[in-house]
């Protein structure tokens, strides 16, 4: 579904991404580990249209979205749920997922339904301010919100960050439930183990460059990626 191709991203005068490639196949959940600074969050907000690439190629569905801007990738197919969760604190929950949707001609009364099964706290708290939600809560919100916009492909920055450990089982079985239901998944995870567990296939990204790659399966069994990612014996 997605293919990256010899990608290389600058700021300024520093290289943050390196020459990656990695493919994302349909239907799949593919996560990117790495140490902080190892170019992750930035090959995502690439592939969003948010950062454009010095060089090489994105390609989704057969076709080169590379340097598109991000209302044309949306429109494609392709969501993020950002770091940080990024919701509108000073609107409901409601008009959270509804402004997922903006780009939608249909009736989105379906989609919101289609949220709320998930997210069945989000439902109980349709009407609160978003900023008053828990952090858990405010994570289901940005899943449900980059939900509303039917992608074919949603990328998830960091979505367990500063979770209590229960919230984010509860969030890895939202995203493995996402996937089930057909959407395809590319996942970057400071929860290694979690991720890995997870995911059918895996890089792992060291200053800007793929340095590993192999089945979730693989990467956790790999000696290198369980001393640097997953606490090895030491946990």
């Amino acid at each position: 579904m997605l293919e990256i191709k010899n990608l290389h991203v600058n700021y300024g005068g520093i290289s943050a991404v390196k020459g990656i490639n990695m493919s994302v196949p349909e239907k799949s959940i593919v996560t990117l580990i790495g140490a902080n600074g190892a170019g992750k969050s930035t090959t995502l907000r690439t592939i969003a249209g948010l950062v454009k690439p010095s060089s090489g190629e994105i390609i989704f569905q057969g076709e080169n979205i590379t340097g598109k801007d991000t209302i044309d990738i949306v429109a494609k197919g392709i969501t993020l749920v950002p770091e940080g969760r990024r919701v509108f604190a000073n609107l409901t929950v409601l008009e959270n997922l509804k402004i997922g949707a903006y780009l939608r001609k249909e009736s989105i009364e379906d989609s919101i339904k289609n949220v709320f099964d998930l997210f069945p706290r989000l439902k109980e708290r349709s009407w609160q301010l978003a900023g008053t939600l828990s952090g858990g809560e405010q994570q289901m919100l940005a899943v449900g919100r980059a939900l509303m916009a039917k992608p074919k492909l949603i990328m998830m920055d960091e979505p367990s960050l500063g979770l209590a450990p229960l919230i984010v089982n509860g969030i890895f079985d939202i995203i493995k439930e996402i996937n089930k239901l057909g959407t395809t998944i590319l996942l970057i995870e400071q929860n290694a183990n979690k991720a890995l567990k997870v995911a059918d296939y895996g890089y792992v990204l060291e200053t800007g460059k793929i340095t590993m790659e192999g089945t979730g399966l693989e990467l956790l069994k790999n000696e290198k990626v369980k001393d640097a990612y997953l606490g090895s014996s030491k946990k």
